[in-house]
């Protein structure tokens, strides 16, 4: 087996003429060994620590908060939503009644 460039693809993978020498015996697999671990590492030296760069600054104070404003605005917002929703169910339940009297009249 040479020059496989002179052999096409399919002669290559063709089963040998009969009466042609046996091929050389497969190699013999190494035996197995079983795995014992990653090897250890070896401990930095005593005292080693990382380089400190730089301290963060301390936080800051957050703005007090307007509770009063807070809770007039929750409360605007809460009347506003339940509007909403009084006018679409009025809005649905007009169309309802309109739908059903064109059905019963």
């Amino acid at each position: 087996m040479g020059n496989l460039s002179a052999v096409s693809d399919d002669a290559y993978w063709r089963r040998p003429a009969e009466g042609a020498e046996a091929p050389p015996p497969a190699p013999a697999a190494p035996p197995s060994v079983p795995y014992t671990g990653a090897p250890r590492s070896t401990p930095p030296p005593p005292g080693w620590r990382p380089p400190v760069v730089e301290n963060p600054a301390p936080p800051r104070r957050l703005p007090a908060q307007d509770v009063e404003r807070i809770e007039r605005e929750e409360q605007a917002a809460t009347i506003l939503t339940k509007g909403m929703g009084i006018f679409a169910g009025a809005v649905a339940l007009v169309l309802l009644l309109i739908l059903c009297g064109r059905v019963l009249f």
